[in-house]
């Protein structure tokens, strides 16, 4: 009697098993290039385009800024370094002036709250988890995608003030990072699973701490925010953050429902992991993420971080 085998074929196997290694080792790679700190010639060529960067007056916007940040003396910088101050000029478009008024919002907003990064032990937050997501797929359009998913985080298990550490680290250790300077990020907030047992954590104070995060007080460029998974329970939530947004940045965020196909006009899907509609295999949670920093840090970036006043253990 002939029986049929449920066995797969073992070619089949074999490719499966190449493509998951393969993509695992595109993802190391990618993780250990999160820590560098090198510009590349690529992007240099982007930064016109993206940031206004001229490479002919560059030296001479950073030694602008330098000397408006002396003779005005409305912050303290913990660095006056032209790495240091690029982030700040490619954040503005290389407009000095406006620079200039970021960095003092930057280090006033450090000022107002120290506890979101003073004496923070950094791997401690490791426990945020995947209340964060973000893809490693980076392109000029979209830049780095962030995905916000408050619905996973449990305020049982500890506070919402964790939360922003968590993004307050992830925005410093980011831009670190030449690239994410210049090519900035989309954001996605993920609503689903998040209750009025969510929304009660929230006070104005985080609210407006969030967004600062977010471009507001630091460095970050944010192509676009984009809010899912929601439904008219939620009101309270947006309003609670619509109140901090600059009218400027109103036009940067979308509101998509539970519509894949309107997410889809905004976000190639290629940049998506599969959960959104989206094809992209490169993406990982926060904790993930946090591991792997720990993983391939060097002493450059312990030394960057307890300038900022973090705790870096062993």
């Amino acid at each position: 009697m002939v029986t049929q085998s449920n066995k797969r074929p073992s070619h089949k196997l074999g490719h499966v098993e190449k493509g998951i290694k393969m993509n695992d080792c595109f993802l190391e790679i990618a993780y250990e290039a999160e820590l560098s700190t090198q510009e590349d010639p690529e992007m240099l060529e982007l930064a016109e385009q993206e940031c206004n960067e001229n490479p002919a007056t560059r030296d001479a916007a950073i030694q602008e800024l330098r000397q408006m940040l002396y003779e005005r003396g409305e912050c303290i910088p913990l660095r006056t370094d032209d790495a240091y101050l690029l982030r700040f000029l490619r954040a503005r478009g290389f407009v000095v002036k406006r620079a200039h008024r970021l960095m003092v919002r930057y280090y006033q907003f450090r000022e107002q709250y120290p506890h979101l990064y003073k004496d923070v032990d950094i791997w401690e937050l490791l426990k945020v988890r995947d209340a964060y997501e973000g893809t490693l797929y980076d392109r000029p359009d979209i830049g780095r995608l962030s995905i916000f998913k408050f619905g996973s985080w449990d305020p049982n298990e500890f506070p919402v003030e964790d939360l922003v550490k968590a993004g307050m680290l992830m925005t410093e250790i980011g831009l670190r990072q030449p690239k994410a300077q210049i090519l900035g990020g989309t954001v996605i907030v993920d609503l689903e699973g998040v209750s009025l047992r969510h929304i009660a954590t929230l006070s104005p104070t985080v609210a407006y701490q969030i967004v600062s995060l977010l471009g507001g007080t630091t460095p970050a460029r944010v192509k676009s925010c984009h809010f899912i998974n929601y439904s008219w329970t939620l009101n309270t939530f947006f309003y609670l953050f619509k109140r901090f947004i600059p009218r400027t940045s109103l036009g940067k965020i979308h509101f998509h429902g539970y519509d894949l196909n309107s997410l889809h006009k905004h976000i190639d899907p290629a940049c998506l992991p599969p959960k959104y509609g989206g094809t992209c295999k490169y993406h990982g949670h926060f904790g993930t993420w946090l591991s792997k920093i720990k993983k391939y840090r060097d002493k450059s970036f312990d030394e960057d971080m307890k300038l900022l006043g973090y705790v870096v253990k062993e």
